[in-house]
């Protein structure tokens, strides 16, 4: 297998606002029922109030108060009994702020062929490189053809997020190059760049089902969340929900393929490859910026 996993020591600056969020997000998802006060949050992390609402709001658009009321299991599970009930509907009906313009990301893709896929990366060259995003330690990996991978890390030097990647195409080569990567990380955490008149083009590296799902996915509006029995409809096979579920679980492109929209049946966030903390992070940033 053509993989280097040597990373560099600064990959990304240490002490981001997500690291503060994910233990506020890990917090209210535990205690929800209590309906935690900012004061007992804070004093729970040893910060000041004040600060703590600016960072969160900074981050996420909305208090923690608002994202508490958003992004709870029962929230979700109100969302889906109500058949997928955007969730800017669902933020005003809790008193969240009003409508805005909704912005989504604007992509453009295209599938490998089945060739392609089969030949496991042979003769594709992955250029990688990580970088801070509003979800943590972003790997962002990226061919000639556009964004290939995007996978998110929670161990010091990354290399376990790099190796669970590059095992999917073990035949390609590996290339760190964060001035290549740069210009895609910067592009797709900044909503102001999400425009149809310069799409984001994205590459999909797998089997003809999975792509097929993944295609789906990109379907989803921002604000939105469907089931995988709703994915199966679409796809005409309304018993492959245990499939579509495993397929939305090897999305290589999180984020951008919004496989974190995706429910299941009891309304449950069920499983997400880079924690359901992060899912429930990346459900809430949404609905802030809706």
């Amino acid at each position: 297998m053509n993989i280097s996993a040597t990373l560099k020591s600064d990959i990304t600056p240490d002490g981001t606002d997500y690291d503060t969020v994910s233990r506020v997000i890990e917090m209210i998802t535990d205690d929800y029922r209590d309906q935690p006060s900012l004061d007992d949050i804070a004093a729970r992390l040893k910060q000041s109030p004040t600060q703590l609402q600016k960072t969160f709001t900074r981050w996420a658009g909305l208090s923690p108060k608002a994202f508490l009321q958003a992004v709870t299991l029962d929230h979700a599970k109100r969302l889906l009994r109500q058949e997928s009930m955007p969730l800017l509907e669902t933020s005003i009906e809790v008193g969240l702020s009003g409508p805005s313009r909704l912005h989504d990301l604007f992509v453009t893709h295209e599938a490998m062929s089945p060739g392609e896929w089969k030949a496991r990366g042979e003769g594709l060259t992955i250029r990688w490189g990580f970088h801070a995003s509003p979800f943590g330690r972003a790997l962002v990996m990226v061919t000639e053809r556009g964004l290939a991978g995007l996978a998110f890390s929670d161990d010091e030097n990354g290399k376990a997020c790099f190796e669970d990647m590059a095992c999917r195409w073990p035949n390609a080569a590996y290339v760190e190059d964060r001035e290549a990567t740069a210009a895609y990380a910067a592009r797709i955490f900044d909503p102001s760049r999400w425009s149809p008149d310069e799409p984001l083009r994205i590459v999909l590296i797998g089997s003809d089902f999975q792509v097929r799902v993944w295609e789906a996915l990109l379907r989803i509006p921002l604000g939105r969340a469907v089931t995988y029995s709703d994915i199966a409809g679409q796809l005409g096979q309304p018993r492959a929900s245990r499939a579509v579920g495993a397929a939305v679980g090897r999305n290589p492109i999180s984020f951008v393929v919004p496989c974190h929209r995706a429910l299941g049946k009891s309304g449950a966030l069920t499983g997400y490859h880079w924690g359901l903390t992060r899912k429930r992070a990346m459900l809430g940033w949404e609905a802030g910026k809706a």
